[in-house]
């Protein structure tokens, strides 16, 4: 009789303990789907839910605030999720808040995130529809990874080839980086460069030095850029040049027009410049005449001894004497 007494007392310890269990799961499950605190629905429409199923959490701002409750088909081909969400933070999402699908993790399981929402928009209330927004699909992000990915590679091969051709000296970059008399002549390029950058410098300095010289006051070149009136001098005298450039033009003409002149034998002075016949007359004329005056003065002398100029020239020979005396 003990014994089953005692049998009795020990089964209903263990059945109070898996009663105890039980009633602590339901209570840890429903706490973590927040199934014993007050709550509304909101909905949401996507077009693919990718993998989101009824139980799964609800977050917003980092906060788990509710849970899947139920998915439903949609129009043609879309979905609406109804959700519940925890009652005491209804006032902080607001009617142009978001919801989208992401992953709890890398490769966690699907949840749907709510974000957004201004202040200008009132908190949403039961029933009330969120805008949905389509997250990134992974598989167009995995062809793409793997095209990234084939990309690579070929850059990488790309790069393998033309360090192997650098190494081995092929090409204007390969020589340089292994001929010796190549880096040495780059080496005086660059020298010869530094000695021009050098020289430039050394040019640039005198022509500052030059023409804060030519600043000075008292320079003649300052002068002329700073003095109003040397300026209207200049100006006056170059007036007076292009008037002297003129004159000079027109004299030039008319001595042009002159010479013009000369050279016609149509007038006397064109004549005695270039007529060959009329300057050998001329020439002719001029000896006759230097003959005539020869003979002349020949006559002159002999006419002193002629019998009746005779005294003339005796009286006169004398008058002369008394004038020297």
């Amino acid at each position: 009789m003990r014994g089953e007494n005692k049998r009795s007392v020990i089964v209903g310890i263990f059945v109070f303990l898996g009663i105890a269990i039980l009633v602590a799961g339901v209570l840890t499950l429903g706490g973590q789907q927040k199934k014993f605190v007050k709550a509304i629905q909101l909905k949401a429409v996507f077009d693919d839910i990718g993998g989101l199923q009824t139980g799964n959490n609800i977050w917003f701002s980092g906060v788990k605030i509710g849970t899947v409750r139920k998915i439903n088909f949609y129009g043609d081909s879309q979905v609406e999720i109804e959700m519940n969400v925890e009652e005491e933070v209804v006032e902080f999402i607001r009617k142009d808040s978001k919801a989208t699908i992401s992953s709890d993790g890398l490769i966690g399981n699907k949840i749907i995130i709510i974000y957004g929402g201004t202040t200008l928009a009132p908190p949403v209330v039961d029933g009330d529809r969120l805008e949905s927004v389509m997250p990134l699909d992974t598989d167009k992000m995995m062809e793409t990874l793997q095209v990234n990915n084939e990309n690579l590679v070929e850059i990488t091969g790309n790069l393998k080839n033309l360090t192997s051709k650098l190494a081995e000296g092929e090409g204007m970059v390969g020589a340089a980086l292994t001929d010796s008399l190549l880096a040495e002549s780059f080496r005086a390029i660059v020298k010869n460069l530094n000695q021009a950058s050098v020289n430039s410098n050394r040019m640039i300095n005198e022509l500052n030095s030059f023409t804060s010289k030519l600043n000075q006051k008292g320079n003649l070149f300052n002068d002329l850029v700073t003095d109003t009136t040397m300026a209207a001098d200049l100006r006056q005298s170059m007036e007076s040049l292009k008037e002297a450039a003129a004159n000079s033009e027109e004299m030039t003409q008319k001595l042009s027009t002159i010479t013009d002149k000369f050279n016609d034998p149509n007038n006397s002075v064109g004549m005695l410049l270039n007529d060959p016949e009329f300057a050998k007359s001329l020439k002719s004329t001029l000896e006759n005449a230097d003959s005539a005056t020869y003979n002349l003065n020949r006559g002159m002398d002999a006419l002193e001894y002629t019998w009746p100029f005779n005294k003339g020239f005796k009286r006169k020979k004398k008058e002369e004497a008394k004038e020297n005396n």
